[in-house]
């Protein structure tokens, strides 16, 4: 993931060197999907709201950025440790740190019930990362967690990203499968006769076709492994957007490139039938590769500023790394909350990560924080689950939602951390007719209110303010 996000920084850098004798496509609208099962499952995607994403690999036992470190355009901002190791050294390290993956408390039920209790409804998991070392059971490669020389094959959950699947299913959560299309791993996108220059594929794809032709047929093999033998997958999560056809590159991705674009078509209409004859309504994200197989736009680390006029969600991170550091930093919840009601008020979902240590267990404060979530959710859910967007979408602190069902809006006033709830809470942009009752969703009765030319205002009863309510409150209005 965090990949992505250096290639924006360097867009000015090399731009210029990645525009030469290639034509910049003009921007891309929205493609609406036309699958009817999979618009409808889209449909149901957008009354979900709220995610969970997992960054997990062999890199979790160095505390380190997954994968970038192998990447020679991210040198002098990834760790490679020790400083100034040469770069086939450093390689042959990093890869050998499968032989030592053992997360002896992997305990799958323990995260989704954490995540159940938050209130997230779906869930995203790394079952491989650029460094193309396999969380699931390919037979398409070795470097793999239930190879032989990985210590955790022999444990009886080794297949993590089944394990992962069917512990979260159990739960009620839909099911996502996160892959990366470069795989920095095999032969067949870094060939070893080359060195890597950057994150692309390091040979003329025209000049070796059969060997790019071998790379297409090992990510075919491998989705459809996922597809197959995984159980229910509702959202196939494609990353590395570096990787798309020549003519469906445009000047943003131009300029991720330091090396001339190549015609990295791994086809993905083959991709999409053959994945959704063995997962009917299959949601497919190929991330910011603008087109027919990008069902939904996933803004990174960012909050748009406005409603965008397509499915989006924010992937973002809980703390402040993708992938697992010993001393992470977790955002404040009421930070989460806040994004989460700014987020859905804008017609968007909002998908938090968790990077999963190397034995297996999350930090302490990813528990907690799902805990605060969760008692946050159970009372204020009614308000973002199930939502669409409704002009204004906000007024100062307070927020709007509206019901797909019935119609009802929510005013979504954002409490200050420790501020205390006041005794009037006022809002322009809702037209709030006369007789209409308004209700504080975790405290009974109706609220008193008078409008004023366009402006609201809503009078909160002593008995509620007595109530200690945190982070945020939603008026049902209707």
């Amino acid at each position: 993931m965090k990949t992505m996000i250096k290639t924006f920084l360097m867009a000015g850098c090399f731009g210029l060197l990645s525009l030469a004798g290639v034509k910049a496509q003009e921007p891309i609208g929205y493609v609406p999907e036309k699958d009817p099962a999979a618009a409808q499952k889209l449909e149901e995607w957008q009354d979900w709201k709220l995610g969970l994403i997992m960054h997990w690999g062999t890199y979790s036992q160095w505390g380190i950025v997954e994968s970038s470190s192998l990447c020679p355009e991210d040198e002098g901002w990834t760790q490679r440790s020790p400083a100034g190791i040469p770069y086939y050294e450093y390689v042959k390290k990093y890869e050998a740190l499968a032989s030592t993956f053992n997360p002896s408390r992997f305990n799958p039920e323990r995260w989704a019930k954490a995540a159940k209790g938050a209130g997230m409804q779906y869930m995203i998991f790394t079952t491989k990362h650029h460094d193309g070392f396999c969380m699931f059971d390919t037979k398409q490669t070795d470097y793999r967690v239930t190879a032989a020389n990985v210590p955790f094959s022999k444990n009886p959950r080794a297949n993590v990203t089944k394990e992962v699947f069917t512990a979260f299913r159990n739960e009620g959560i839909h099911i996502g499968a996160y892959y990366s299309k470069p795989d920095w791993h095999t032969e067949y996108y870094w060939w070893p006769y080359f060195p890597p220059k950057d994150r692309n594929v390091n040979y003329e794809i025209a000049k070796y076709p059969e060997r790019w032709k071998q790379f297409k047929d090992f990510t075919y093999n491998q989705i459809q492994e996922l597809m197959s033998d995984y159980g229910k997958v509702e959202i196939l999560w494609l990353d590395g957007g570096w990787v798309r056809p020549l003519n469906a590159h445009n000047k943003e991705s131009l300029s991720w490139n330091k090396t001339p674009a190549q015609d990295q078509d791994i086809d993905m209409a083959g991709i999409t039938k053959m994945a959704r004859q063995k997962q009917p309504g299959l949601i497919v994200v190929d991330r910011s590769v603008h087109g027919p197989y990008e069902n939904y736009r996933t803004p990174e680390q960012q909050i748009p500023d406005k409603p965008l006029d397509y499915p989006w969600e924010t992937c973002m991170t809980m703390g402040a790394s993708w992938s697992y550091v010993p001393n992470d930093v977790y955002k404040p919840v009421n930070t989460l909350i806040h994004n989460l009601v700014d987020i859905v008020a804008k017609g968007g979902n909002y998908l938090l990560n968790v990077g999963p240590g190397p034995d297996g267990e999350w930090h302490d404060a990813a528990y907690t924080t799902m805990e605060q979530l969760g008692a946050w959710m159970k009372t204020n859910g009614d308000a973002i689950y199930g939502t669409r967007a409704v002009a204004p979408y906000k007024d100062g602190k307070v927020c709007f939602t509206q019901k797909k069902n019935n119609g009802a809006i929510y005013a979504i006033y954002q409490l200050d951390e420790n501020e205390e709830l006041p005794a009037k809470i006022s809002f322009k942009g809702v037209n709030v007719k006369k007789g209409t009752k308004l209700g504080l969703l975790g405290s009974k009765g109706n609220l008193s209110w008078k409008a004023a030319g366009d402006q609201v205002t809503v009078s909160l009863p002593a008995s509620a303010r007595k109530q200690a309510f945190k982070h945020a409150v939603a008026i049902k209005i209707g």
